[in-house]
């Protein structure tokens, strides 16, 4: 692997995720796992106004999931669900289309373009935005 995909901005963030523990009442959980390596994480959201007002989160899962992880969890709260899910699929788009890095709250996501050329590791990266868009989904069908 190269110095880029674990480089020291991202061993900083996996080592630093805030927001890990649970949430006294969510108002949904969600847990996904990586086939692939076996990384696990789930999460903790509460609403208010439409946008993430708390947030909480377990997770078993390498480096690349970790910094995932911390950016997701640094920068939710505030975030609305159709931000969450675009962050998402920008992504998704970033590590297995080639496509520009996500923008907005989430950019920091550009840190972890290297994780393209190593599909391998996609899965575990990508582990913290799917939880959080299917928890953002799940809600907007219990609050329709």
């Amino acid at each position: 692997m190269t110095d880029d995909l674990y480089n020291d901005k991202v061993i900083a963030l996996a080592g630093n995720i805030p927001r890990v523990g649970e949430l006294d009442a969510p108002d949904v959980t969600t847990r996904k796992t990586s086939k692939l390596c076996g990384s696990w994480l789930e999460i903790d959201l509460a609403f208010e106004g439409g946008a993430v007002s708390d947030c909480a989160l377990r997770l078993q899962a390498c480096a690349l999931g970790q910094a995932a992880a911390a950016i997701l969890t640094g920068n939710i709260i505030g975030a609305t669900p159709d931000e969450i899910v675009g962050a998402r699929d920008a992504l998704k788009a970033m590590l297995k289309d080639g496509g520009a890095p996500p923008e907005g709250r989430f950019a920091d996501l550009a840190l972890l373009q290297a994780v393209a050329e190593y599909p391998a590791r996609q899965d575990s990266t990508m582990l913290a935005f799917n939880a959080a868009a299917e928890a953002v989904e799940s809600a907007r069908v219990e609050a329709a």
